[in-house]
């Protein structure tokens, strides 16, 4: 109990104490915020990954659709566009 107390009376301690309380849980960057940036950082990492994979199917299909036949197989499928006298039937599982 002795030895405690005279840790505790060393200034040197006390202002060491004072730092680190006050760089960790006071100060404008502090753990907390460290923490949640981290985590937005993660986020947005996958967030990228998903939308670079998106992009690149997106890039695929304009390639795709350059060509005249492959325009038409694009818009029939996708878009659901129709020649005069012709009739869709568009069935749909759940």
């Amino acid at each position: 109990m002795m030895r405690v107390k005279k840790f505790l009376k060393d200034k040197y301690v006390i202002a060491s104490l004072i730092f680190f309380i006050y760089t960790l849980f006071l100060d404008d960057i502090d753990i907390f915020t460290i923490v949640n940036q981290k985590q937005k950082l993660n986020k947005l990492s996958s967030t990228q990954v998903e939308l670079q994979t998106k992009l690149d199917s997106t890039k695929t299909s304009l390639s795709k659709v350059n060509n005249k036949g492959e325009l038409e197989h694009f818009a029939r499928e996708k878009k659901l566009f129709k020649k005069e006298n012709e009739e869709i039937f568009v069935i749909s599982y759940e």
